[in-house]
């Protein structure tokens, strides 16, 4: 069955309030396109978890539709900080719960498999868990080990409504391909409600059935298909095209300020 999609379609389907994962990394595979038009649809109190912070997160935050970032930090590498963020975290209009990226891929695996916790060792004694006890002291606990009796910090799953993966290959059941770096991606997939694929290429699902091995994907986890070629930009998609550096910096530079962010999503949102 065809689960081809405009885009303004498929992000229609995502109530204000929602839990929005992100498949994106720094510069990396980011959901720019959809972050336009969930801005441009007005949608608001979002959540947006993503293991690191990529592009698309720090202009949703700017553009007004996320109330909570749930990550393992985040940065536009070489380009610098997300100045959006930052601002809304120094400004006490968003909520940032911050863990490491291996907590984050946990809390995603747990998730996937529908545990209803996961233990692990790396935060114990870190600034991060002290942080974590002010923000979200509902997203972890403790429980004893039935076999050593040693206490183990376990984690909350991560289950977002919905998951936004950015592909370089999909047909139109929403069998997709993720070539070179997956991050966490199947896993946010696995967790989720429902995903929205958008593709670079749409291929025929025979093209998909020759190399089954390949499909990171399902079709059957996905409920919308948008085929979109340079959806990332101007991030880069390994494979398909390099990021932008010029539009990056001047992103960058826009967004050190409210009012220059706020010029740029005028100019190019």
């Amino acid at each position: 069955m065809s689960k081809l999609s405009t885009l303004a379609n498929a992000v229609s389907t995502i109530p204000g309030g929602s839990h929005v994962a992100l498949s994106g990394f720094a510069i990396s595979r980011a959901a720019m396109a959809f972050a336009h038009e969930v801005i441009r649809q007005g949608i608001k109190g979002l959540t947006i978890s993503e293991c690191v912070l990529a592009m698309d997160a720090d202009i949703l935050v700017g553009g007004g539709a996320v109330e909570r970032v749930v990550s393992g930090g985040g940065s536009r590498g070489r380009f610098g900080q997300h100045h959006c963020i930052n601002r809304g975290i120094e400004g006490g209009t968003l909520i940032a719960e911050e863990y490491s990226s291996l907590s984050m891929a946990f809390r995603f695996l747990a998730g996937a498999l529908g545990l209803p916790f996961i233990p692990i060792h790396s935060l114990r004694g870190s600034d991060i868990l002290d942080r974590l006890q002010e923000v979200a002291p509902s997203e972890f606990s403790y429980v004893d080990d039935p076999f050593t009796d040693d206490k183990w910090l376990v984690l909350k799953p991560l289950v977002p409504d919905v998951a936004v993966v950015q592909v370089q290959v999909a047909d139109e059941e929403g069998n997709a391909w993720i070539m070179g770096p997956r991050w966490d991606n199947e896993e946010q997939v696995k967790a989720s409600k429902r995903a929205i694929v958008v593709t670079e290429r749409l291929v025929p699902t025979d093209v998909i059935r020759r190399e089954p091995e390949r499909t990171v994907i399902p079709g059957f986890r996905v409920s919308h298909v948008v085929h979109l070629p340079f959806a990332a930009h101007p991030t880069s998609v390994y494979h398909v095209y390099d990021h932008d550096a010029d539009h990056i910096r001047q992103y960058a530079d826009d967004s050190k300020t409210a009012e220059g962010f706020q010029k740029y999503l005028d100019k190019y949102v």
